[in-house]
């Protein structure tokens, strides 16, 4: 069997796009606001990275950053004016709300995520689908984050981004071997 250099070098581009971790980046933070970006190769078309998005948070969202510990009390409401909430023992939580929806390529929420929502700050996150050759998809999470915090909002980025990373990773890896 000859293999050629061509096909030996498109295989191992596919294995480094299969393989490579989310790159996740704080492009800005200031006492008065931050902004992250997480970009990553999904290997599942843009309708089924947006289907998993909005139809299945509660398999790919991590129950330990959620308030009542549990994933299953989260929904997303993917339409103008939908939310982004989560179900407490008498009572609940509104994260975020839908903005914009153009799916499969878009899908906007404002808000903040979890303490941020108790601080006088908002959020607006994206969740940018695109088709791209080698791995069917590019998901590009932004989020932006402004306003007041007693500490102000430079330390928080860190660790914002954190978890965030670690909320897309969990989603390629469920839309990928369906399993976060």
């Amino acid at each position: 069997m000859r293999i050629t250099v061509m096909a030996l070098v498109a295989f191992l581009i596919v294995i480094a796009a299969r393989a490579t971790p989310a790159r996740a980046d704080v492009l800005d933070a200031t006492d008065a606001g931050f902004s992250i970006k997480i970009a990553l190769a999904v290997n599942a078309t843009p309708a089924a990275v947006f289907q998993a998005i909005t139809g299945r948070i509660t398999a790919w969202w991590s129950p330990s950053h959620t308030f009542s510990g549990s994933s299953s009390n989260l929904t997303l409401d993917p339409r103008p004016g939908g939310c982004f909430c989560e179900r407490l023992p008498g009572g609940g939580v509104q994260h975020m709300v839908v903005t914009h929806v153009n799916a499969p390529g878009l899908l906007v929420l404002h808000g903040g995520l979890g303490p941020l929502g108790t601080l006088a700050v908002s959020g607006s996150m994206s969740f940018a689908i695109s088709p791209e050759a080698m791995s069917n998809s590019r998901l590009v999470l932004s989020y932006e984050v402004g306003g007041y915090a007693p500490k102000g909002l430079t330390s928080l980025a860190p660790a914002v981004n954190t978890v965030l990373t670690e909320q897309v990773q969990r989603l390629k890896n469920l839309v990928e071997r369906g399993t976060p």
